[in-house]
């Protein structure tokens, strides 16, 4: 089956947006299954940063279709905006599709986002305000806005009017906010309307008929394993599944059609926001990996926290997505490391864990188990060949390999195109 699902492992900013912009190349359909404007790829051509929030990374490439799924919830003024800059750019972005049946990011959402997270103090989730939340938060309570309501202007209005009735109490009693302007918000977003009309599709539709002719499709999430909802360090989550599974219910397709799950994995750990990190190094072991990493986030722009690789995450990650293979990026950022360690294993009152935790007091108790490698001391950004890299190198990576049980699919040794070295055949 020609149809693959690329997955982060960890906490998001893996590197996702390079391996799916990789794999992209020989797509036909590139499909983003979940998640909102709360995340980002950033994909470099030709020395030029794409930072991509909505926009699946397909859109780089002319014949590709680009496919906007409908667990997706879609902020319209950002997307537009993505839109814009890639016609700035002479990207063709006639290839782009959004589901009818994707929720619409409303004005109330990110004010009750940011209102919300406020009233927590000490805690807060660690949000991007975005809206991302309060409006999964609707889609389900049953009320929220899709595109195939937005594009109906007489459906859009009641919607919206009801919506407003049951928002204004909560703004203007609770958190002493101004009532809504209905006629503001609805002129502007019927603006919105008009101008996305042309690419809202039942995007089911062509997701299937693509797999029914054996077309390759490519599936691409946002955020990580370790920000799904359901098995994430919840409540320090996001709002859906970037999990494999959620490929499936983020587009309309039966897991039957997945025929390779790809783990993206970076070669030591980040985490932006709160919540539980066992591995993270707050010493200049940390900040260096900051530092020559660039370790901050597409998004906010919000320092990301920094530490050694966990493999007990790996491993959990490997169980939930059936992951066939990893693809192992940023190893170029620990070239200068002269030692390497990988927790291995959780040790919690002096036993240690089969299982990954649910309970973030036990997960922010654990004491990691750190076994060490030598690190190679060279510059690989240039290498081109897996044979060609450093012994110390190919032995990190291969060690990797056998704790999580995944094959080495790919490694990435630079944000570049080109700098990146194919272990195995992916379509």
């Amino acid at each position: 089956m020609p149809s693959i699902v690329v997955i982060g492992t960890q906490w998001g900013d893996e590197g996702k947006g390079k391996i799916v912009d990789h794999l992209a190349a020989k797509a036909d359909v590139v499909a983003r299954y979940q998640g909102g404007n709360n995340a980002g790829h950033t994909v470099v051509v030709k020395g030029v940063e794409h930072k991509l929030h909505l926009l699946p990374s397909g859109i780089l490439y002319p014949g590709c279709l680009c496919v906007i799924g409908n667990d997706v919830v879609v902020d319209p003024a950002v997307l537009l905006k993505e839109i814009a800059v890639m016609r700035e750019r002479g990207v063709d972005v006639s290839g782009l599709r959004i589901s009818s049946r994707a929720h619409v990011i409303m004005p109330y959402h990110r004010l009750l986002d940011r209102l919300e997270e406020e009233q927590k103090g000490a805690n807060k989730i660690g949000t991007t305000g975005r809206g991302i939340g309060p409006c999964y938060q609707d889609k389900v309570a049953r009320v929220g806005i899709r595109f195939v309501s937005l594009l109906d202007k007489e459906a859009f209005a009641a919607e919206l009017k009801q919506n407003i009735a049951m928002k204004d109490p909560i703004l203007t009693k609770v958190y002493g906010q101004a009532p809504m302007d209905f006629q503001a918000i609805y002129d502007e977003y019927c603006g919105y309307a008009e101008q996305l009309r042309s690419f809202v599709t039942e995007t089911t539709f062509v997701v299937n008929q693509a797999i029914a002719k054996q077309q390759k499709v490519l599936f691409e999430g946002a955020q990580a394993t370790m920000l799904d909802l359901d098995f994430g360090t919840y409540p320090y989550v996001t709002s859906s599944h970037p999990i494999a599974a959620g490929a499936c219910i983020g587009t309309g397709t039966g897991p039957r059609n997945i025929g390779k799950v790809i783990g993206v994995v970076k070669a030591y750990s980040t985490r932006v926001g709160e919540g539980p990190f066992p591995t993270e190094q707050l010493n200049e072991i940390g900040e260096k990996i900051r530092k020559i990493g660039h370790e901050y986030g597409t998004t906010t722009g919000r320092p990301r926290r920094c530490g050694w690789l966990d493999v007990c995450g790996l491993r959990f990650a490997r169980e939930l997505s059936a992951i066939d293979c990893m693809a192992l990026t940023r190893l170029d950022i620990l070239d200068s490391m002269p030692t390497l360690k990988i927790c291995v294993a959780y040790r919690y009152h002096g036993a240690l864990l089969d299982a990954y935790p649910a309970s973030l007091k036990v997960l922010g108790e654990v004491e990691p188990v750190y076994e060490e490698l030598p690190g190679w001391q060279s510059d690989i950004t240039g290498i081109r060949r897996y044979e060609d890299l450093p012994t110390a190198c190919r032995a990190y990576v291969e060690r990797i390999a056998v704790l999580t049980g995944m094959r080495t699919g790919i490694v990435s040794v630079g944000p570049g195109r080109d700098q990146t070295i194919v272990c195995e055949p992916m379509f």
